[in-house]
């Protein structure tokens, strides 16, 4: 009893110590050719964000969502789209159709009532059924944008001591915006179509460029899809990733391939690599799969980090002076499988600024050490995390889940 009650109070001084550091959401923020980009660090912050742009539209609305839960958040969301509508806004939505699978259709029928368009990604049953359109965004007036790894569901917009989702949210302002309305509607184009081909889809991945348009240096949207390897964001990591000296990352699902890793252990050897990671989730396979790969990068020099607070959702890469955020983990899947989208950001003061929000997010978390990874790997932990890793790279989380792999603590 006492070491729940001790638990509980340390998660709500985490929680303080993020109300404290309200004001590094404006401080976070950098302006490029036109372009202003600002962070959000909180679930509060980041629902408040999403339902004032959603207020503040006055010509369109384009949201896609993986997950779009039927629950209170979910609810003030669409009021709001509804709302926006009787004002003679233009609202599409779009969302996964295996993401947001427990969200019944009831629940949208007053939106399309209201002249909304509506669609699903993959309703069809097909041999993609596994790709996943994992993207998350919100356009308004084709001018603001909200992005991240969060989706329209309770648990992404709570507190630590609530155990949500610990999430980031990035709100862009200016004409960058631009390019993302344009994939946007080339997926409402696809989604759209009755047959949703496969191949089509690959070949929208495969061949789109972001539009010309100012900041196209310092920012470049990156689209990741099914292609035959590592899908176009991936491709452009990799590439970062070959020439850094320094690699910090936040990453909800970690479980890359050998020469990912190889890659963040060089960094190591150069100026640092740091990894923050997750302790808990409600999926403990894909906690075990990411355990497997701890040897070889602490042995490496590689720090690695497990976030105590609560679940970690974050995908957040900062390499040398390129920060990337957006929706794609830093797992197979997404690396190669999943509709992802990544915003690439070259700018050494925001570089610097993300990476000191990374020093407050390891100031609640745990150092894995090599001795303390060594004393927790039986043989039974490491059968657990080879099967994890094997079925996470293929299965989506939501089926590995299933798997109620027991998630213990790194001591």
């Amino acid at each position: 009893m006492a070491g729940r009650a001790k638990d509980r109070h340390e998660l709500i001084m985490a929680s303080k110590r993020q109300a404290d550091q309200a004001g590094d959401e404006e401080r976070v923020s950098v302006s490029l050719q036109g372009n202003r980009l600002r962070l959000l660090e909180t679930g509060p912050a980041i629902l408040q964000a999403l339902l004032d742009l959603i207020d503040g539209a006055h010509e369109s609305l384009k949201l896609y969502y993986y997950i779009f839960a039927h629950d209170e958040s979910a609810q003030r969301v669409l009021d709001r789209l509804i709302a926006a509508r009787a004002r003679g806004v233009a609202v599409t939505l779009m969302i996964d159709a295996f993401g947001s699978a427990d969200t019944p259709a009831s629940f949208f029928d007053p939106l399309i009532d209201a002249g909304a368009q509506f669609g699903r990604f993959g309703a069809r049953r097909s041999t993609r059924y596994l790709i996943r359109n994992h993207q998350k965004m919100a356009i308004a007036d084709d001018r603001r944008l909200l992005t991240g790894g969060f989706n329209v569901e309770d648990a992404y917009f709570g507190l630590p001591p609530d155990d949500c989702w610990h999430d980031l949210g990035l709100l862009i302002e200016g004409p960058q915006v631009q390019a993302m309305s344009s994939w946007f509607g080339q997926l409402w184009r696809w989604v759209s179509t009755r047959k949703q081909r496969f191949r089509t889809l690959r070949r929208m991945v495969r061949h789109w460029r972001a539009p010309p348009c100012p900041g196209n240096g310092a920012m470049r949207w990156l689209i990741g899809g099914p292609t035959r390897r590592l899908s176009p964001w991936a491709q452009v990591v990799k590439h970062d990733l070959e020439q850094a000296r320094r690699v910090d990352m936040v990453a909800a699902y970690f479980s890359p391939g050998r020469g990912m890793l190889k890659r963040i252990a060089r960094a190591a050897q150069r100026k640092g690599s740091r990894l923050v990671l997750p302790s808990k989730s409600d999926n403990g396979a894909t906690v075990a799969a990411a355990r497997l790969l701890y040897g070889p990068l602490l042995k490496r020099g590689v720090e690695i980090w497990e976030y105590q607070s609560c679940k970690l959702h974050m995908k957040l890469i900062v390499i040398d002076d390129a920060v990337y955020i957006g929706s794609a983990n830093f797992d197979m899947r997404s690396l190669f499988l999943n509709l992802e989208i990544m915003l690439r950001v070259e700018d050494a003061g925001f570089a610097d600024a993300m990476r000191a929000f990374i020093d407050r997010r390891i100031r609640d978390s745990r150092q894995i050490t090599l001795d303390r990874y060594r004393r927790q790997r039986g043989l039974l932990t490491l059968f657990k995390q080879w099967v994890s890793y094997l079925l996470v790279g293929v299965l989506d989380y939501t089926v590995t889940r299933r798997l109620n792999f027991r998630n213990p603590d790194a001591d």
